[in-house]
């Protein structure tokens, strides 16, 4: 078999077993269930999120997003880079103060980030003004980056405490220049050497062993015991504790009733 039908045959499947996890990732609801509200909980919140792309990119991609709230509170707010909004002004870069946890053009969110730890707002402070210096909010490419990815594992490199585990869909998150090359990972827990987005290895705490090929991410995660498929995404255990999934279903089951 040659190495082209051999490529071909792993192309298809990653984008037909992505189809198939999409479309499951999107029987349960999950939107507007996984952010605590703020009259029932007055701490610092610092969550991040993700939701399948839309069109044909949903099969591999994710879009991924800041949501934070300050003690005390009453609204949170979201940051996030969005392409066709540079078509119309000079930035991608979005803030908004509605819903956190929001479905994205009609998928659902997934909770990958839960952070209510005492030391919260001081993380948002910084996270703000991480946002504020961020180098690409007036350029945009969804592939291989910059692109919202790109821009949620910018915060989480240089806020390591928060030990942000993007997953191997958030196509982008390993966009560096190649003055950028070598560096730290996305989660600022590890070491990474990325050439654009395109090709590379990422060794860290959270990430375990990852490798990038043409954007599409490999990841064995020796410390939770989980696997990471490019399309599929996560395989084992939750980045996220259980306890929190297990609410939102209870949410929703009692939305049903």
């Amino acid at each position: 078999m040659s190495y082209f039908r051999a490529g071909l045959i792993t192309i298809s499947l990653i984008l037909v077993l992505g189809f198939l996890s999409s479309c499951s990732n999107n029987q349960k609801v999950t939107s507007g269930l996984l952010a605590p509200k703020p009259e029932n909980h007055q701490g610092g919140v610092i969550q991040v999120y993700a939701a399948r792309t839309w069109g044909a990119k949903q099969a591999v991609a994710v879009h991924t997003w800041f949501s934070v709230k300050r003690s005390g509170d009453d609204h949170y707010t979201s940051y996030e880079i969005i392409g066709w909004r540079l078509r119309r002004s000079d930035t991608a870069l979005v803030v908004r103060t509605n819903k956190p946890d929001r479905d994205w053009w009609g998928h659902q969110p997934e909770l990958l980030l839960d952070y209510r730890a005492a030391d919260a707002d001081e993380l948002i402070a910084r996270i703000e003004h991480i946002v504020e210096q961020y180098r690409y909010k007036n350029e945009y490419q969804a592939y291989p980056g910059p692109n919202s990815n790109t821009f949620t594992a910018a915060i989480g490199r240089e806020v390591p405490e928060l030990g942000l585990d993007l997953p191997s869909t958030a196509i982008g998150k390993d966009y560096k220049t190649f003055s950028e090359m070598f560096g730290r990972s996305s989660s600022g827990s590890g070491v990474q050497a990325s050439f654009f987005g395109l090709l590379g290895l990422t060794l860290g705490v959270e990430e375990g062993i990852e490798l990038n090929v043409l954007g599409l991410n490999f990841e064995l995660d020796l410390f939770d015991l989980a696997i990471e498929l490019p399309g599929v995404g996560r395989i084992g255990a939750d980045v996220i504790s259980n306890n929190i999934n297990e609410i939102a279903e209870d949410k929703s089951r009692k939305q049903g009733e």
